[in-house]
């Protein structure tokens, strides 16, 4: 499969501090790709490497099958997670200017500000001036921004923060459409469900070097099978090899423990004569590994 973007042993110092550590990674075209980590891991100073605003001390960044820098960012769309829009100009003055910027005709540009702002739910405003419109007004602006000139690779940082809940569906079923359409999408966040509900592969940095990086499920699966969720009427007083970790109106969730299997749960359950609704083995969220992995990483320090 053909790479959206290889990054080949990066690393970035400022001063006596390493803040991207010899990281390496590749994004597969068409995908959906989760850069994760917690708040000054290095995520976005890899993405402003890959874009070229800072160049690394040392590694290489191909963008697009190794265009050109100047034609390959053509081709890129970028949501920073600082928003910056000229806050005294209009709407669709915007939307054109960023336009014409990534090689579209007048006419285009405007057309395509016109079919976004109907899509993100501002055509009303197209006229207003951005110092007018509220912070999540102005962040889909951008957002639409990003995605005028239908890029083969769309970045996008803390995408959703500051938004209310219909707006980041709104946007995920966009980012979905431009997946579908053919493009490549990074998310940079530490908001793991929306990574989880998103992202096909993920990389995982803490304090700018690499932990976890490839396939969501088979990460997921490496980890073995850490619990069991059972619906039942009531539990058993006790599970051997188990730990009852969650007990809400007749929804009971089981941590394994040891050598023991997920057949432990339900065979207590049948042993006890509980009549069982649901029985479900569940991997580990991304959330638990995201924390497992980040806390052994500091802990090894």
């Amino acid at each position: 499969m053909s790479s959206a973007l290889e990054v080949h042993d990066i690393t970035k110092v400022y001063g006596d501090r390493t803040v991207v550590d010899n990281v390496s990674f590749q994004v597969d075209e068409g995908e959906i790709f989760g850069l994760l980590g917690p708040n000054g891991s290095g995520k976005t100073t890899i993405i402003r490497m890959a874009l070229d605003i800072i160049r690394p001390d040392s590694g290489s960044v191909a963008l697009l099958g190794g265009l050109s820098t100047r034609d390959a960012l053509a081709k890129v769309g970028y949501l920073p997670e600082e928003r910056g829009l000229y806050q005294r100009s209009r709407v669709m003055d915007i939307l054109t200017y960023l336009g014409r910027l990534k090689r579209l005709d007048s006419r285009t540009s405007s057309q395509r500000a016109e079919e976004l702002l109907q899509q993100v739910g501002l055509h009303d405003q197209r006229h207003m001036k951005v110092q007018a419109m509220s912070r999540g007004m102005s962040q889909l602006v951008q957002f639409a921004g990003a995605l005028i000139h239908d890029p083969d690779l769309i970045i996008f940082d803390e995408p959703f923060s500051g938004l209310d809940p219909i707006n980041v569906l709104l946007m995920k079923d966009m980012i979905r459409e431009q997946q579908q359409r053919g493009a490549t999408v990074i998310f940079s966040t530490h908001q793991m469900v929306d990574v989880e509900e998103m992202c096909q592969r993920v990389l995982l940095i803490n304090e700018g070097q690499r932990l976890l990086y490839g396939a969501l499920d088979d990460l997921k699966r490496s980890r073995g099978t850490h619990n069991v969720k059972v619906t039942a009427e009531n539990c058993p007083t006790s599970v051997p090899g188990a730990s009852l970790v969650n007990n809400s109106n007749g929804h009971y969730e089981y941590q394994i423990g040891g050598d023991s299997g997920p057949e432990t749960v339900i065979r207590s359950f049948l042993d006890a004569e509980i009549p069982v609704e649901r029985y479900e083995v569940a991997l580990p969220s991304l959330n638990d590994i995201f924390i497992e992995e980040v806390s052994r990483a500091r802990s090894a320090r």
